[in-house]
Formats: structure tokens, C-alpha cells, sequence
């Protein structure tokens, strides 16, 4: 089947959009319907990926076009990129979850297949970049590592990365989920991680590891042979082995296999003429030939040339016979992974190289290294740097406060600044005695571009040059720079360390010179790592103020007013969690005429702490997509029309989100999507609001993403208005059983309230006192500390005072209902939490089950956490244990005639002797959860999950 019956194929049978004409866009797409000469995107998410910094340095680069335009195809994280040069435009190819990890494309460059690290493999078409076919499951237990098209496009096979690996043959094109083939390899053979089809017969395939080379037959059934190069081989030592990657290919004319080695030889196989009845030639069939001193790292075919690439960075073509034609030797290039030629070419002759001139087909081609793409015209002999990318991870990256452009630093102290409108370096710069670029940052003027490194330096830049006065290079510390911030006024640099302290600089003038950065000190002020650093500005002066946040629940402010040089000094520290892991602070906008500080913790809530007092004023609901928020920040104000609000943008493990403002709890006023499947390790936004990057831990990529409010702001609209997003939450809805419960529950409270035993005519209304809110929260299953309870009562009853100077003393069903779903858990209590308590509080018995003695509960309740009293202990034990009045009745009344004296010291001491009766001496994990009643916590939820 050739490309073009594959086309027909999938326009009958693929599921793709069509236009009124009846025909799919697959069907009528063009090579120039990619890359338009005037295109307009009505963006229709919130988050739309605009373009993609950096490349997979594992996979290669594939030549799509090079004709009108020059195409090419590579990857980076999740995503594949369809790169016009030409143009300097890009195609995203979206759609899986994780970081690609094998790329191919066909013979026509017509159709691309790419695969993740999951199960998924993706079938595109490069002309109109829709996808056409998705395959799901191909190897659920470990990935694919490679795999590639037959010639004529209907094939694909795919070779797994499983522990035995699989090889799977499909027929892509009928839209089956099931392999036509597969087999399994033994894993004597070496890990096998390169496959293609013969080009001669597509029944034919071959693999190779670092020491073995399969050889697979199609026919009637998929078997295999395997062949190993020290066998053959007249001096072993000098063969050495294949150094992994695309080291074996098929002879285009001759019924021949051209394995390359670690040495600078090829192994030419003659052995694919009766493969099935000989799987093991003679040594006469096997010949050894010395090509060259540099070990080959890739090999090819095309038209009639063999074409080798080594580690000196040098292409060199050969003929049939394998005798050198000529090569590229002046191309400045490191070792090369992987050459892709053009399918378009031209005539030429090499009459330079050979004694009689010869009409040879000259294909240009794009080389793939380490760390640069270069595209090679074979004409003029001219390369051209198509992409120059890092080969270490991206830590750091910041927005200018005015321009677009946006500075990354990565782990091997490269800087490059861009102007991410024309999609052009601006200036980069290697810092030679630094490495490990862990944190950038421009002032709020954006005159200087501050840099903290993992040795501890902190160099100050000029954001045009990016070179620094050497005066501006600090050393304060030996640890690594985490934050790095400047003030408002920029006058003042804040750094935070591995160290767990952070360190202050000031911008001093003395007398006529220049200014320069002061010292003033460096405070360890956490005894935990420290999250997140922030300078913010005093109500009632402009002076800046300056607070740190750490995993040790901690937030301090420190005195920058009475601060001197060489003398740093902390203003207040407070514990704002008790359980929650505090994750990222920024300060609140001006919604309201208080200022408070926004808090992300480990536990999805994000909590509003007044500015001043620095209590808790509001807990809310944070977004649940599968991990809480690592770092937040309130977006510029975007001129887009139809947006009069604040945003909010957030990263979590390995997504990007945005957040409608004022918080509160509503799910779906957020919008998240996978950005980094193996984590983001910071991220920035545009001075104007329409961009954010986001930095991969480990995928060397930085994505950047456009904002689209109106979108946002659409999606939150339809999960309804007023309470409506809120009922959702509740186990049930509206109509639930769990919301009927709630409702006869709160009026009770009102019963309860009044009195329950009085006669008099009772006084209904919609609101219950805040004194019965705990009450309440226990009843449906959720029992708040008192420092939670403490909360809840200052939420509602300072709620208007701003703008009545009154307290609030009531509250209301739906006031209630928003209260109730915001400061339960968000994910409820699982058992598998309880499980893991058990194990960190108690200890094994004699059947490794972990147990708790009753003494130790009982201590740990009075003496850990919130203590308690020992009656509030007897008292709750005797509710959970369903202790009677007749019981404790019953041993008193053994006992005889007593004083009244007497019969209240009894009561006490038969109620222990009751309570050390009913409880274990052991109490195990099943004890706890059923016998004493603690089940409905941790299966009583009242919830359903947040929309994600």
C-alpha cells in the first residue's frame, strides 16, 4: 500500500472531521495546509500551547520538507513539534498524557506515529496535523521504545520496553486494536531499542542491542533469529560492540544487512535470502569491514549510498561497494545520533570525487546531535542551525516586568534570554566558574536580572548584556540558591538557601558613585526547607516588608525597618498549619479594603491570612487534579475585553492552571491541564497577562502557554450559577439523600439550640448561632480540631466586618453548605492514612500487625497535638463505646449504700473502671475502625469527587 492508498484508506475510514464538501481534512490536506500564509486561532481553552523551547536530546529530528519550506519533526515532553524554519512557526501535536519516547515518520513523510511512556501510540497526519488513529494498550507494561513504518505505509510495528520485551505488527489503517503478529524476545538477547522493516520486503524486520542483532520473518507467523557480531567475528577485540541507537540497516540493492560498530567497522550480514530455512549462515556469508578510527553512533541508507555519522561529528557516504564518495568533515558537530534525509532531491555529480562523473541523487539532510540540530544543504555545502538546545534540565525561568521576553537558565550555567514574540535568542551567555542555574529573577523595573546558582553565588546582571560588574557577584553560602526576589522599590534582593536561612542585600549610594549591594545578613530562620520568599508592602507606608514560608508550618516576617548592615533581624514567626504542609504564598489583589496573604497547602486549601494579624480569615477549596498547588501568582491585568477580574496561576506536580478570583471554592472557576508529565520545576508569567512558561524538572523543555479569559470564564459558567457548583459537591447533589440530612440536621441544631425539652412555641428561622457550627460539622461525619473550629467562627464572624464594622454571629443553610465544603478534607480520610499512623504510633506484635497499646493511646490523646482532658478522653470513649447509665449504675449499686461523697467519687471511678473494661489492651487497625467506631470517618465522605 503507498502513501497515497493509505490517504484513501483513512478518508474512508477514519473518524476525522469533514467539511460540507463530504471530503476529510485528511483527504483534502495539502503540504501548505499546515502552515497557511495568513491564519487567525479563536483560542477555545483557557490554556492553548503556543510554542515549545527546547527538544528531547534522546530522540532525533526528522526532515518533513525541504523544498518551498523547510519541515522538520521532533519532540519535546508530551508533545511532537512540527517545525517550519521557514516561517519560524510551529504545529503542536497534542494529545498524550506522557513524555513521548519513540518518534518515526513514514517513507512519504506523510504520516508520523509517536509514542509515550505509557501504553499509547499516536498516528498523525503530517499534512494537516489531525491525528487519525490512536492506539491504545499496545504495551501496558512498559512502553514502547521504537518502532517504524513498512515502506508502503501500512504497517507499523512497535517494540516494547517491557522486562521481556514484545514486538507488535499492525495494520494502522483498519482501526483495530489487536496486533496482526507479535512475539516475545528472550532476554539473553539484550535489551533490544531500534527496529525497522526490510525496504525490499516488508516481511522482513530487524533489531538490534549492544551485542545482538534480530533478524524477524513475517510470513504465515512472526519468528525471529539472532545473530551476535562476536561469533563472526576473525578478532572479537577489534570488533568491540555496537554502541546502541540506529547501528543496523538493510543494503537498498543487495539481499545484504550492514550492522556498525563501537570500533569503526561494519558487519555486512549476508543473510536475508533464506533466513527462515538457514538462521545460521556460514562465516563465508559474514564479511568485517574497517571503515574508519572514530567509532560510528549512526548509520543510514539512501538511493544507493551507505551514509555513517561518528563521534567526531563527521557524515560520510559511501557506495554500494562501500567505498568512500565523500563527506562532511567541517561541520563543527558532536557525535551524531541520527541523520534524516529529504524526500525531495535533485541531480547532481561528483566530479571532485570520482574519475568518471556519475549522475548521483544528492539529498539534503537534517543531522541530530546531543545537543544541536543542523540542517545540511548538499548543493552549496552550507550547514544551518536549525535548533540549539540545552542538554540539562531548565530550573529557572522569569518574565521581564515590561518587554516580552523571558530569561532560563539551566543546569549547566547557560542563560538565554528571548523575545518570545519573534521567537529570537536575544543574547545568551555560559557562566564558566558557575554551574547549576537554580533561580532567576528580574527587578520590578526590569534594570537588573539577578541569578542564584546551586554553589551558593548570586550574580547581578544587565538583562540587555547579561554581563555584571564583578563587585555584584555575591558568595554569602556555600548552599544552594532556591528563591531569589527583589522588592518593589528594588532596593532591595532577598535570597533563600538549601541552608533553610535566608539572606537580605540593599542597593546603597555612597556620596557621588554608583550604587551598590550592602550585606545585611543572613538569618536561618527554618528549621525546615524553606517554600517560598515574598516582599510585599506595609499598609500605612511604602516601606517594603519581607516574609518566608517553610515546611516547618512557619511564616516570618523579618525587620527590614531596624535591620542594619551585617544585621538581619526577625520581626514575628507564627505556625499557620497544623497538620497541612504550607506549599506557596502570594499577596491577595485589592479585592476587598483588608490585605491578606494567600496560602497553598499540601491538603488542595488555600487559606487567607490577614496581612497584619496574620489570622486566618478564609479557608477554601483548592483545585484537585491530582497533586496541590507547588507555586501560585496573580496574573498582571490582561487587556482582554470582557475581563473586569483578577486571575490566578498555579502549578501543581505536573500541571499549569488558572484560578477566577475572589476565591471561593467553586471547582469550576479553575482550569488545569498536563503541561510536564515528569514534573515542573518553576514557572513565569508575561508582564501583560497573556503568557505563561513552564519549565520541565527533567524533559530540557519550556513551554509556553496563551491565556484565554473569555474561555475560562465560559467554562465556569457552565457548572452553573449561585450554589449550584456547590451542590455538585455533595454526595448526591441537590436531590440527594446526604443533602436531606444536611437540611434535618440543621434545623435540629436550631431545636437543639432553643432547648429541647421546652414546651413553649419555638422560633424557626434560616440561620442557626456560630455556636452550633461544630456540632453540625461532627454530625456529618466531619470532626474539626479545635483550631479548625477556631477558624470556622472567625471566617464567618469577621466575614462583613470591613464593610459594616459588625460581627457576624449567624449563618444559613447555603452559607453553611459553602463553609462545610471548603474546610472538610478535600479527599476525604482513606484508610490507607489510618494504616500508615498505626505503623509511624504503634508497633508489631507477634503476628506483624501494628498494634497500639491502650496506655499509649490514651497518653498520646492527652498529651500530642490538641490535648486532651482526661474527662473529655472518659467522655468521648464512653459515646464511641456505647457505655450505658445502667451499666455505670449497675457496679456502682454493688458496692452497697454510700454517701453522697462517696457516690461521686464512685461514679468517677467506676466510669474509668468501665472505660478500662471496654477498651483493648491492644487495639489493632480493624479494633479502631469497627469496635470503637471510628469507620464513618474514614468511609463516611458525604461527597463526591471535584470535577477535574
Amino acid at each position: 500500500m503507498s502513501g497515497a492508498e493509505a490517504k484513501e484508506e483513512l478518508g474512508k475510514s477514519s473518524g476525522v472531521r469533514r467539511k460540507e464538501t463530504g471530503q476529510s481534512q485528511v483527504y483534502t490536506a495539502t503540504r501548505d495546509t499546515l502552515f497557511p500564509k495568513k491564519s487567525t486561532h479563536t483560542r477555545t481553552h483557557a490554556l492553548s500551547l503556543a510554542w515549545v523551547f527546547g527538544k528531547n536530546p534522546a530522540l532525533p529530528a526528522f526532515s518533513l520538507q525541504d523544498h518551498d519550506q523547510l519541515v522538520v519533526l521532533y519532540s519535546g515532553a508530551n508533545v511532537g513539534v512540527i517545525y517550519n524554519h521557514t516561517t519560524n512557526s510551529q504545529h503542536i501535536l497534542q494529545g498524550h498524557c506522557c513524555n513521548i519516547s519513540s518518534m518515526c515518520v513514514s517513507e512519504d513523510r506523510r504520516w508520523i506515529a509517536s509514542a509515550d511512556t505509557s501504553t499509547t501510540v499516536m498516528i498523525w497526519d503530517s499534512y494537516s496535523g489531525i491525528p487519525v488513529q490512536t492506539l491504545f494498550d499496545c504495551h501496558p507494561e512498559g512502553g514502547v521504545t521504537a518502532m517504524a513504518f513498512s515502506r508502503d505505509t501500512k504497517h507499523l510495528v512497535t517494540l516494547g520496553a517491557e522486562e521481556v520485551q514484545r514486538v507488535c505488527i499492525w495494520d494502522w489503517t483498519k482501526g483495530t486494536d489487536k496486533p496482526l503478529w507479535f512475539i516475545e524476545l528472550s532476554p539473553i538477547h539484550g535489551f533490544q531499542d531500534y527496529i525497522i522493516f526490510n525496504p525490499n520486503d516488508s516481511a522482513q524486520l530487524l533489531s538490534n542491542s549492544k551485542s545482538k542483532v534480530l533478524f524477524y520473518s513475517a510470513k504465515g507467523s512472526l519468528q525471529y533469529f539472532a545473530l551476535t557480531i562476536k561469533e563472526y567475528s576473525p578478532d572479537a577485540s577489534q570488533t568491540g560492540t555496537m554502541a546502541g541507537g540506529s547501528l543496523s540497516v538493510f543494503h537498498l540493492r543487495e539481499r545484504q544487512t550492514l550492522t556498525a560498530t563501537g570500533a569503526g567497522c561494519l558487519v555486512v550480514w549476508d543473510v536475508t535470502k533464506d533466513l527462515a530455512a538457514n538462521p545460521k549462515p556460514p562465516r563465508q556469508r559474514i564479511n568485517l569491514i574497517h571503515l574508519q578510527n572514530d567509532p560510528i553512533t549512526a548509520l543510514t541508507v539512501t538511493d544507493s549510498c551507505v551514509v555513517t555519522g561518528d563521534t567526531g561529528g563527521h557524515i560520510k557516504f559511501y557506495d554500494e561497494e562501500l567505498l568512500l564518495l565523500f563527506r562532511y568533515s567541517e561541520l563543527n558537530l558532536d557525535a551524531i545520533t541520527y541523520i534524516s534525509f529529504s524526500k525531495e532531491c535533485a541531480e547532481g555529480y561528483l566530479e571532485d570525487y570520482t574519475l568518471e562523473a556519475k549522475p548521483l541523487l544528492i539529498r539534503n539532510f537534517v543531522v541530530s546531535t546531543c545537543s544541536t540540530v543542523v540542517h545540511v544543504n548538499t548543493q552549496k555545502g552550507i550547514p544551518q542551525i536549525l535548533l540549539q538546545k540545552g542538554s540539562e534540565p531548565i530550573l529557572a525561568v522569569a518574565c521581564h516586568p515590561k518587554q516580552p521576553v523571558v530569561a532560563m537558565g539551566n543546569q549547566r550555567g547557560v542563560l538565554k534570554v528571548w523575545n518570545y514574540d519573534n521567537k529570537a535568542v536575544l543574547c545568551s551567555r555560559v557562566f564558566e566558574t558557575e554551574e547549576q542555574i537554580q533561580c532567576v529573577t528580574f527587578d520590578p523595573q526590569g534594570v537588573y536580572l539577578a541569578v542564584g546558582f546551586g554553589s551558593g553565588a548570586v550574580h547581578i546582571l544587565n538583562p540587555s548584556t547579561l554581563q555584571s560588574d564583578p563587585e555584584e557577584c555575591f558568595h554569602f553560602t556555600e548552599d544552594s540558591i532556591h528563591h531569589i526576589t527583589f522588592s518593589s522599590d528594588s532596593k532591595y534582593l532577598a535570597t533563600a538557601d538549601a541552608g533553610k536561612a535566608v539572606t537580605v542585600c540593599r542597593l546603597q549610594s555612597n556620596g557621588g558613585s554608583l550604587p551598590c549591594w550592602a550585606y545585611m545578613g543572613r538569618h536561618r530562620s527554618h528549621y525546615k526547607p524553606i517554600k517560598d520568599l515574598l516582599f510585599g508592602v506595609h499598609l500605612d507606608s511604602t516601606q517594603p516588608r519581607l516574609l518566608s514560608l517553610g515546611l516547618d508550618r512557619r511564616l516570618v516576617e523579618y525587620d527590614l525597618e531596624n535591620s542594619d548592615l551585617n544585621k538581619l533581624l526577625i520581626l514575628n514567626s507564627e505556625r499557620i498549619e497544623q497538620s497541612a504542609v504550607p506549599m506557596s504564598m502570594t499577596w491577595c489583589p485589592p479585592l476587598t479594603t483588608e490585605q491578606f496573604l494567600l496560602v497553598a497547602s499540601d491538603q488542595y486549601k488555600m487559606k487567607l491570612f490577614h496581612s497584619t494579624t496574620k489570622m486566618c480569615r478564609k479557608t477554601l477549596l483548592g483545585p484537585t487534579y491530582g497533586s496541590p498547588i507547588e507555586k501560585a501568582v496573580v496574573l498582571p491585568m490582561c487587556k482582554e475585553p470582557e475581563t473586569n477580574s483578577y486571575y490566578l496561576a498555579y502549578i501543581t506536580e505536573d500541571k499549569v492552571g488558572l484560578q477566577i478570583m475572589p476565591l471561593d471554592g467553586n471547582p469550576y472557576k479553575s482550569n488545569a491541564v498536563v503541561c510536564h508529565p515528569t514534573g515542573v520545576s518553576t514557572f513565569a508569567c508575561s508582564y501583560d497577562g497573556r503568557f505563561v512558561f513552564t519549565a520541565g524538572t527533567s524533559d530540557w523543555t519550556v513551554l509556553s502557554w496563551e491565556i484565554s479569559l473569555n474561555a475560562l470564564e465560559a467554562a465556569a459558567a457552565l457548572g452553573g450559577r449561585d450554589m449550584m457548583p456547590f451542590y455538585t459537591l455533595l454526595e448526591g447533589g441537590r436531590d440527594g439523600k446526604f443533602y436531606r440530612e444536611m437540611e434535618n440536621f440543621f434545623y435540629y441544631c436550631q431545636v437543639r439550640h432553643q432547648g429541647t425539652d421546652t414546651m413553649e412555641k419555638r422560633q424557626l428561622s434560616t440561620k442557626i448561632p456560630l455556636s452550633e457550627v461544630p456540632s453540625l460539622m461532627r454530625a456529618l461525619a466531619y470532626f474539626p480540631t479545635e483550631q479548625e473550629i477556631k477558624d470556622m467562627h472567625n471566617e464567618v464572624k469577621f466575614s462583613k466586618y470591613a464593610e459594616t464594622g459588625k460581627y457576624v454571629t449567624d449563618i444559613d443553610l447555603e452559607e453553611f453548605i459553602k463553609l462545610y465544603v471548603n474546610h472538610r478534607p478535600a479527599l476525604g480520610i482513606s484508610s490507607n492514612e489510618l494504616v500508615q499512623a498505626f505503623h509511624i504510633l504503634g508497633h508489631r506484635d507477634d503476628t506483624g500487625q501494628a498494634v497500639l497499646h491502650k496506655h499509649e493511646l490514651l497518653k498520646l490523646l492527652q498529651t500530642r497535638g490538641e490535648h486532651m482532658t482526661e474527662e473529655e478522653v472518659a467522655e468521648c470513649f464512653t459515646t464511641l463505646l456505647c457505655i450505658s447509665e445502667e451499666e455505670k449504675e449497675g457496679e456502682a449499686g454493688q458496692g452497697g449504700e454510700e454517701s453522697d461523697h462517696d457516690s461521686h467519687e464512685s461514679d468517677i471511678g467506676n466510669s474509668e473502671y468501665s472505660l478500662a473494661c471496654a477498651i483493648p489492651d491492644e487495639i489493632s487497625m480493624e479494633i479502631f475502625t469497627g469496635h470503637m467506631g471510628f469507620a464513618s470517618s474514614a468511609e463516611q465522605s458525604g461527597r463526591s469527587s471535584p470535577p477535574e
